[in-house]
């Protein structure tokens, strides 16, 4: 039994076990055919879960927004280092010479805000400029820069810029990614991942292994460029695909590179119980989180509503990605996402060690 197989059959065991709704997960890798897992049902009556049943990405669509922004820099349409007053001046967002805010240090979670500023009014449905008001009245805790700080709340900025300019970020995202990517499932908002025919209700949890199909909620929704894209297995695969480099006409190595270069350690990520044994090292980059997996790189964001998880990662070093996306709001994709990449290096390991040891074929 390959140790994929392997994986998949535990995984599915402990989903039975939790009595998990459903999931789907894929491992990718550069151009050989996708490997796709799926279980469950997209609600208790509901049908099986598919390929192309649409999840909420929640903040896995950070890493979404962060190549929209790339792309935006490289276009000569943005600048990192241009500062937040600037993208929305109906914000007095404070702040001068070495200490100005920066389009930089929203995608690149170092505000220096108190970490999660102001989840608490997304969640109690707050209107997002009554909450751009507040934060930008918030003393921050460090310099801009100068500290790992993860935001929700301030990537309304990039949502308010794009209402501003006439658009939308769901219209950007759709021009610059969605469309020509073909990710056919793909969109932003809430109306859009109801309008589909499959679509994976949320769910939580009511007892230790007992579940509550919910509604969908509005909250994060206002701030898409946050946690507002849905997608199927179907995009996601086709997202790795070009993640590792298979559409360099759409998404070019020199941006991939730079929105997964370590910028600001995030230390703390090293304690995270199901990781903590392989986690060398951590840090966040513009969007994505850069581990150090037991001396290998992997590029990684987690996503996290009611309702839903999903987990995102690709090693450069191996071509290989993974995507898991869950309707129900459980703690177990941690450790499927850890167990999976600790089979997955130590997989690629041993094929590496059989392929340099092997003789060359006519040397003496």
């Amino acid at each position: 039994m390959s140790w994929l197989q392997r994986y998949a059959e535990d995984t599915q065991q402990q989903a039975l076990n939790k009595n998990l709704p459903g999931y789907v997960f894929a491992y990718i890798e550069k151009n050989k055919p996708a490997k796709v897992f799926l279980y469950g049902k997209e609600s208790k009556n509901g049908a099986s879960i598919s390929t192309d049943t649409v999840f909420r990405l929640a903040s896995v669509s950070k890493t979404f927004t962060s190549m929209l922004m790339a792309k935006y820099v490289a276009q000569h349409r943005l600048d990192w280092q241009q500062p937040i007053a600037q993208l929305v001046p109906n914000y007095a967002f404070a702040g001068t010479g070495d200490n100005v805010l920066q389009l930089q240090h929203i995608v690149g979670q170092s505000s220096g805000y108190m970490p999660n500023a102001y989840d608490n009014l997304i969640e109690a449905n707050y209107p997002l400029p009554k909450v751009l008001s507040m934060l930008s009245e918030l003393a921050p805790l460090c310099a801009p820069g100068k500290c790992y700080t993860y935001q929700n709340a301030l990537f309304g900025v990039i949502e308010e810029y794009f209402i501003q300019h006439h658009s939308s970020f769901g219209q950007a995202l759709n021009q610059e990614i969605i469309g020509p990517l073909n990710l056919a499932h793909a969109s932003v908002g809430k109306a859009a991942l109801q309008a589909e025919k499959n679509w994976a209700r949320p769910h939580v949890a009511i007892g230790r292994s007992n579940w509550r199909a919910v509604s969908v909620r509005d909250d994060y929704y206002q701030y898409s460029p946050a946690a507002g894209v849905n997608a199927s297995i179907e995009d996601m695969v086709l997202w790795v695909r070009a993640l590792l480099g298979e559409k360099p006409q759409i998404l070019p190595a020199s941006l991939i590179a730079t929105v997964t270069t370590p910028i600001t350690s995030s230390k703390r990520e090293t304690y995270r119980r199901e990781w903590r044994q392989y986690l060398k090292g951590a840090h966040y980059g513009l969007g994505w989180r850069i581990y150090d997996f037991n001396g290998h790189t992997l590029n990684y964001h987690g996503g996290w509503v009611q309702g839903y998880r999903a987990d995102i990662a690709f090693s450069p070093e191996y071509g290989v990605g993974y995507v898991m996306l869950m309707n129900a709001e459980s703690n177990l994709i941690n450790q499927f996402t850890a167990d999976f990449w600790a089979a997955c290096f130590k997989a690629l390991e041993q094929r590496n060690q059989l392929l340099t040891s092997r003789p060359i074929a006519g040397s003496y």
